[in-house]
């Protein structure tokens, strides 16, 4: 009998896929990661955590399996609180879900469940997992899941082959309502549980406040750019290789020469993110302010009126090699190739027409269309079909 290790978040979803699993004739365990206790960062006077790991012993109890909680909150204050301050003091904006999946659950956690003989670590993501056959070898796939209103294949972008080797995702040919009538029909006491908004595993958290305190607040000054600014309607340059013309695509404009208006003032660039508009509390403009830039050295936000404006949407991005992340490694492309994808720069994006160019340097994402507020730090996701075939971070 094969043994799964499921994470049990205390969720409806895990809790239905240790159930599922059951039925399907593994034997089972549940564990339950606690993944945060500094106390000294307050986040909000709920603690989560505690009734999380609470409902997660019930749901244990009710489907008879094993259950114990694993204290992960060193490695996830080192690999993922740690490494997001440091992102955003660099004025990158990190996607902490995303590295959770790679970091925590698929490294951290899985060596603990095969520390304890399991032959899988499951968890209850909306995505599915296959496998083909390729020159002898046996190549795992990662899927969208069925609920295309649900489908978290993005968050798992940056899992490996060896990680998707143990992975098993029970709920991923299922809907969102077909799990919650799966648990109303146990009686689980997640069965109407609310889903769990904030970082994975931290609980309710409130990005500023929680940047707050650890990354110094620094006056600074917001500044408006006109939609109709030249910088928007010069023409291109001449390039002599695509590799130029894309390189001008993706990079940031740069404001500083830019004339603009000083609007507001704000407390720290480095607390803020493209495409954001709240949180600037700036009256009197026609159309609500857009960030189209933060300038983190300089301390400036810049800020465009209205969610069409110029300044949001660029059609390229880059991906530096070390940061260029194939799932499929054997469709990895080689300097000078590229791959017509679907994309995606965020959750739940519609997915994008786009083309991958790769170069010696790294890689370029191509979109058909512009997209609006690429943003450093967070990932871009490629796929073909319902298969995601690899992922990047946005340099």
């Amino acid at each position: 009998m094969k043994r799964v290790v499921v994470g049990l978040s205390g969720g409806v979803d895990s809790s239905v896929a240790a159930y599922l699993l059951k039925e399907q004739g593994y034997e089972v365990i549940g564990l339950f990661m606690k993944n945060w206790h500094d106390d000294s960062v307050t986040i909000s006077n709920e603690c989560p955590w505690l009734e999380d790991s609470n409902d997660a012993l019930l749901v244990a109890e009710k489907l008879g399996i094993p259950f114990q909680t694993v204290d992960l909150s060193e490695q996830y204050k080192e690999k993922i609180v740690d490494y997001m301050f440091g992102e955003y003091e660099r004025g990158r904006t990190p996607n902490p879900d995303v590295l959770c999946n790679r970091e925590i659950k698929f490294d951290v956690f899985m060596k603990i469940a095969l520390s304890l003989g399991a032959d899988y670590v499951a968890t209850g993501h909306y995505c599915r997992k296959g496998s083909i056959e390729k020159d002898g070898q046996e190549i795992f796939q990662l899927l969208a899941g069925k609920d295309t209103n649900k489908d978290q294949s993005y968050f798992l972008c940056q899992l490996s082959q060896e990680q998707l080797a143990k992975a098993l995702f029970p709920i991923g040919e299922l809907t969102k309502p077909e799990v919650r009538k799966i648990a109303t029909k146990l009686d689980l006491i997640t069965a109407e549980k609310k889903d769990s908004q904030g970082l994975c595993f931290i609980g309710k958290v409130r990005l500023p406040e929680f940047l707050q305190q650890k990354l110094q607040p620094k006056e600074g000054i917001i500044v408006e750019i006109p939609e109709d600014a030249a910088i928007y309607t010069a023409e291109k340059p001449i390039f002599s290789t695509e590799e130029a013309a894309f390189a001008h695509e993706a990079q940031r404009i740069n404001y500083l020469k830019v004339p603009g208006k000083v609007v507001g003032k704000h407390q720290g660039a480095h607390y803020f993110t493209k495409g954001q508009r709240k949180g600037l509390n700036v009256g009197g403009t026609k159309e609500p302010l857009f960030i189209i830039e933060t300038d983190v050295e300089r301390n400036i936000i810049y800020t465009g009126q209205g969610n069409q404006h110029p300044g949001l949407f660029k059609s390229a991005l880059f991906i530096a090699n070390d940061e260029v992340h194939w799932i499929r490694e054997d469709l990895a492309l080689k300097p000078g190739e590229k791959r017509e994808v679907l994309a995606r720069i965020r959750y739940r994006q519609p997915l994008q027409k786009a083309t991958l160019h790769h170069y010696k340097t790294g890689m370029y994402v191509v979109f058909e269309n512009p997209q609006s507020a690429i943003t450093e730090g967070q990932f871009v996701a490629w796929q073909e079909e319902d298969e995601v075939l690899g992922s990047g971070v946005i340099a």
